[in-house]
């Protein structure tokens, strides 16, 4: 470790001395790498089900073969008969083929009552009907969801048109998501997210002034470009998941601020000192590249760890993490010093003062009654994760009014199961008998129907496709329960299960299993990357750091379970009550998030704490706790609202900004005094009249106490 923070010096150092040099290949970075990001994402893979499991192989054999279906939920239309009309009659249901033939593209893999006579695609009075449509949309990226809306439009607008005395609405998965993002919040969600970003640009505007507010921006720019090159270079050669693109802004975003934070504070210090204003931004860049070394070396030894699990989810966040960490360093290092003004403006401002001042502070009570009170909500959240139910929101959760809900109201109105929305795919190969599979899923308790229909669009290459429609969605014990039942009737028959519920199980079983020992190898490798053998009393803030960052990992899944599972505040967030499920891939977006943020904020106090450099908070007392609320306040700005993935995602991430800072205010109040107490600045003298201490006669002790302030001053050897 401290051979690192060596080498960070140094390189503070070199990029100093050529500042020129280090802003224009950062600027080469950003556009050119930009560029090069936005058009190269197209490898990474965008279904959001990749989970190495059985599901999303059989979903890719269906997408390949049939280009249709497999994880790409099918339309569901739904048509209503004017009274005296009998949707078991022969004449509707030829109507019905016919205007279903009209209505999609050749190739269209279609099922309902007119195709295979099964009463249950009918209502009870016999006047409802449904059909599954399988828009020929491939893979569920964003080309294939563009394919859906413009399939569901032609739905739509043909079945009405061949039907014109039936009330025709067109359902489903993916166009309940695609209304929620058309809808415009209410008023007063609205003016929630413009208060949001107020405050967020107001946190800016406090904790670094309008000279230096470009900073920490600047500083996440560069570093997510870096990362996201990195890991699509890495997804040439790997599968990776496009979770990524959410992660690595995020992440960045609250490194680069905790970073500017420390950065700007220890210049000012430097400034207040008396330090020549040319050499402040390097003593600077020297003060920060401790915690800025100790906090990516944990982070990028505990995200390794999470890079070498099988589960591509986990593989693809690890790769991530471990990029973000690197980057953003690398970043906080070289182009941070150089952007420092080397010209002092405006009166110095004496340190001593002000930190006799803070010397004098102490814990009130009632902070310390706020402080338990958060610790016993962060033990709520714990408790609650583990209540968590991995798999896709319910229906009637994604949006309240649109196309797509008037038509699932249709639907369920009329007595038919919401389950119908996620059918499971039957994959029959070369040799095997599709329909007598239809007739043992059939029989599962829990599945409402199955068929094989015999048009040419249901068979390929010698292979078959049939259809089981649960009544249950599959996010509920009983849809879960249908699924695994499905599966295992027709185990050892040949015929594979797939659909777009399925790899949401698979997720669950795949990824959820391996979370504990995913997480255990992370706190493992971090801690290692923290402790130091031969120093004495690293022990302590190393476990801490890594307590710390499996404690916001955990809460914040609570978190999302309480807020969105059950319901208990969603309709605040622009939801529209409980939606049953969190989606399974936003819970390790966000833990992941919350275990490197909270282990870089609990790095870096702790390695300020150790090295006695608390004077580069000091100068800003609460910079340190402000980085959850500007992470967390932009992203509610853009993500609150009726689209609830996206909501999902904002509170996850949000939250788990907002946690880690909470958690370790918490900590710190409970300690005792406040640990902004250095008696020993308040009557230190300038750094002019102290002793220069070269950087490497510190190195070379390796037996420093705790607590042993080292004078921040240029060495000769070291002057330009």
């Amino acid at each position: 470790m401290r051979r690192a923070e060596r080498y960070a010096t140094g390189l503070v150092r070199l990029a100093d001395g050529h500042r020129g040099l280090v802003c224009l290949l950062w600027l080469a970075v950003l556009l050119a790498g930009g560029v090069a990001a936005a058009t190269h994402l197209g490898r990474l893979d965008q279904s959001f089900t990749a989970s190495g499991q059985d599901g999303s192989r059989v979903n890719a054999a269906i997408a390949e073969r049939y280009g249709a279906g497999a994880a790409v939920a099918p339309l569901v239309a739904v048509v209503t008969w004017p009274d005296g009309t009998d949707g078991h009659a022969p004449r509707a249901a030829a109507r019905l083929r016919s205007g279903l033939a009209a209505a999609t593209a050749p190739g269209t893999r279609v099922v309902s009552y007119a195709d295979t006579g099964d009463p249950a695609f009918l209502s009870h009075d016999g006047r409802t009907t449904f059909a599954l449509v399988y828009p020929l949309a491939g893979k569920p990226d964003l080309a294939g969801l563009t394919a859906v809306r413009e399939a569901t439009d032609r739905l739509r607008t043909g079945l009405r048109s061949a039907l014109p005395d039936a009330r025709v609405t067109v359902t489903g998965v993916l166009p309940l998501q695609q209304d929620s993002a058309t809808v415009r919040p209410g008023l007063g969600l609205q003016l929630l997210k413009c208060a949001c970003a107020l405050g967020a640009l107001a946190l800016l505007l406090r904790a670094f002034g309008p000279r230096r507010l470009l900073l920490p921006l600047l500083l996440t720019a560069v570093s997510s470009v870096l990362a996201l090159l990195v890991v699509l270079a890495l997804a040439g050669v790997m599968e990776l998941s496009f979770v990524v693109v959410y992660l690595i802004p995020v992440a960045s975003l609250a490194l680069s601020v905790r970073r500017s934070a420390l950065l700007v504070g220890a210049w000012r210090a430097e400034l207040a000192r008396g330090t020549d204003p040319r050499l402040a931004p390097r003593r600077a860049g020297y003060a920060v590249a401790g915690p800025a070394t100790a906090g990516a070396l944990a982070g990028t030894a505990a995200f390794a760890a999470l890079a070498l699990f099988p589960a591509p989810f986990l593989r693809a966040i690890g790769i991530a993490g471990a990029a973000v960490c690197l980057a953003g360093t690398l970043a906080a290092l070289t182009l941070g010093p150089a952007l420092l003004p080397r010209r002092e403006r405006g009166p110095r401002h004496q340190l001593g003062s002000s930190t006799r001042e803070l010397s004098l502070r102490r814990t009130r009570p009632a902070r310390r009654l706020l402080a338990i009170g958060a610790l016993v909500a962060l033990g709520v959240l714990i408790g609650a994760s583990g209540l968590l139910t991995a798999g896709n929101p319910r229906a009637e959760a994604l949006v309240d009014s649109g196309p797509a809900r008037d038509g699932l109201d249709q639907l369920t109105a009329a007595g038919i199961a919401s389950g119908v929305l996620n059918p499971l795919e039957l994959l029959a190969p070369s040799g095997t008998d599709a329909e007598r599979a239809a007739a043992r899923a059939a029989k599962v308790p829990g599945v409402l129907t199955a068929a094989a229909p015999r048009d040419a669009a249901w068979r390929r290459d010698g292979s078959a496709l049939a259809v089981a429609i649960p009544s249950a969605e599959p996010m509920t014990p009983s849809g879960r329960r249908a699924m695994a039942d499905v599966r295992s009737a027709l185990a050892g028959t040949g015929v594979r299960v797939g659909g777009s519920g399925v790899p949401e199980l698979d997720l669950v079983r795949g990824a959820y299993r391996a979370l504990p020992g995913a997480l255990a190898a992370m706190a493992l490798l971090g801690f290692l990357a923290l402790v130091r053998p031969r120093t004495a009393g690293t022990l302590t803030p190393a476990g801490r750091a890594v307590l710390s960052a499996l404690v916001a990992a955990v809460a914040v899944t609570g978190l999302l379970v309480l807020v969105w599972q059950y319901g208990f505040g969603s309709r605040l967030l622009g939801g529209e009550g409980a939606t049953g499920a969190v989606t399974g891939w936003v819970p390790l977006v966000a833990g992941a998030f919350a275990f490197l943020n909270a282990l870089d904020h609990a790095v870096a106090y702790d390695a300020l704490n150790a090295f006695g450099r608390a004077v580069a908070y000091d100068a800003m007392p609460r910079a340190r706790y402000r980085v959850g609320p500007v992470v967390a306040l932009p992203l509610l700005a853009i993500g609150l609202g009726p689209q609830v993935e996206l909501a999902l995602l904002v509170t996850g991430v949000g939250g788990a900004a907002l946690l880690g800072s909470v958690l370790l205010r918490a900590v710190a109040v409970l300690s005792g005094p406040s640990r902004r107490v250095v008696h020993e600045t308040a009557t230190q003298p300038p750094a002019s009249a102290l002793p220069a201490t070269p950087l490497s006669s510190y190195w070379s002790r390796p037996g420093l106490r705790l607590g042993h302030t080292i004078p921040l001053v240029e060495p000769p050897d070291h002057a330009q």
